[in-house]
């Protein structure tokens, strides 16, 4: 373990403005790719993601505050969704494996109907530049996710973020 006592945060609920979020939502992230609007907001990616556990620890990482409301940016008019993440130490050896779970997790919503690009937040690594080098290219993300020990590790911190129920991986 490269950080033997993580810091857990804790969100306030109302923290963000969940007005807009049907009930349907909060069950399912089908809400997301079946809407009429094609607008895309921080809340839907931050809710998306904040739940995926770290591949280290059993806490999500919207606990370990790796991931953000404020290090997620949205371009509706160039269909982009950007999402900054922050390891919870500067060696972090899980990294590369974070920003893949973050990129799958968009990825099974989104398809290829939007461009998504996932970072490391500049200085919170010692080898950010080389994680965001491996994280732009997609050749080597797709070829990471065909590896079956990967593909394992990542699906299993997917399972309580609703991309599949627990029980539907079993190993």
């Amino acid at each position: 373990m490269d950080n033997i006592n993580p810091t857990v945060y804790f969100k306030p609920a109302d923290k963000y403005d969940f007005t807009n979020i049907t009930a349907k939502y909060l069950f399912s992230d089908e809400y997301l790719v079946n809407r009429n609007d094609g607008i895309i907001t921080q809340s839907e990616i931050y809710d998306a993601v904040k739940d995926i556990m770290d591949p280290e620890y059993p806490l999500t990482l919207e606990q370990l505050d790796v991931i953000s409301y404020d290090n997620i940016i949205i371009d509706n008019n160039n269909k982009i969704v950007f999402v900054l993440f922050k390891p919870t130490v500067t060696n972090c050896s899980q990294a590369s494996l974070i920003g893949l779970s973050l990129f799958f997790k968009l990825y099974s919503l989104f398809g290829n109907t939007v461009k998504i690009i996932i970072k490391v937040v500049k200085g919170t690594h010692e080898l950010e530049d080389a994680i965001n080098k491996q994280l732009k290219d997609k050749e080597r993300v797709f070829a990471a996710l065909e590896n079956p020990q990967i593909f394992k590790t990542i699906t299993k911190g997917l399972c309580n973020s609703y991309v599949w129920d627990d029980e539907s991986l079993l190993y």
